[in-house]
């Protein structure tokens, strides 16, 4: 039993503190750096509670494709941290503010929190030992916990097509496919004769017009 609990204090300290670097970091390179090192460590965590695949997700999903999008994200934009933070003095009041507001509501919360003792031996329905991590956990998930399960992803499909609403810009003249105005054109207005008369060619006057 010690060498379990040796692990296990050793994960969950090296997730805390990455997690508190996530914050403390000023550079956002940095920040992701130790989001993914809390990441891995929390897999470590899954792996000695047992659920091997809840770990390798984890490390699949969150490390190998949303914390590394992020860190390319974040390199390729090249935000220039010198223009943000000359507002920090602007709006630190406000954040004062709102920092203090939630110290009080965690503080609340841990001084209302009790251990309950036969939190262990709450669960309703013993997960069978002769199925896999895998199943065991599908079992769970896909029946007891299945509406909680789709609302989780409704939450999540509103949250990216807000995201892609609110960071959809549109640029002045550039060109853009319109559905409504393709079906709607008729021969007339997508097609024009004229009369050119030979070796003049078009006129620059005429340019809109066939631009159009």
């Amino acid at each position: 039993m010690i060498l379990p609990a040796l692990f296990f204090y050793l994960f969950a300290g090296v997730c805390v503190a990455s997690a508190v670097m996530v914050i403390v970091s000023r550079n956002p390179v940095h920040s992701v750096l130790f989001l993914i090192l809390a990441f891995v460590n929390a897999s470590g965590l899954f792996v000695l509670m047992g659920a091997e695949f809840l770990a390798m997700i984890l490390v699949v999903v969150y490390v190998g494709a949303v914390a590394v999008l992020f860190l390319f994200v974040i390199m390729m934009l090249d935000v220039d941290f010198t223009e943000l933070r000359e507002g920090f003095l602007e709006y630190l009041p406000i954040g004062l503010v709102i920092g203090a507001i939630f110290l009080a509501e965690l503080l609340l919360v841990g001084g209302g929190w009790v251990i309950n003792v036969a939190a262990t031996k709450s669960i309703t329905a013993a997960i069978p030992t002769n199925v896999s991590n895998t199943e065991a956990l599908g079992l769970v998930l896909y029946t007891k916990y299945i509406h909680y399960f789709q609302i989780a992803g409704m939450v999540l499909l509103v949250a990216m097509i807000g995201a892609i609403v609110l960071t959809l810009r549109h640029k002045v003249g550039v060109k853009r496919q319109d559905i409504n105005v393709q079906n709607a054109r008729t021969p007339e207005l997508a097609m024009s004769v004229r009369k050119v008369a030979s070796g003049q060619g078009l006129q620059d006057a005429d340019a809109a017009e066939w631009v159009q």
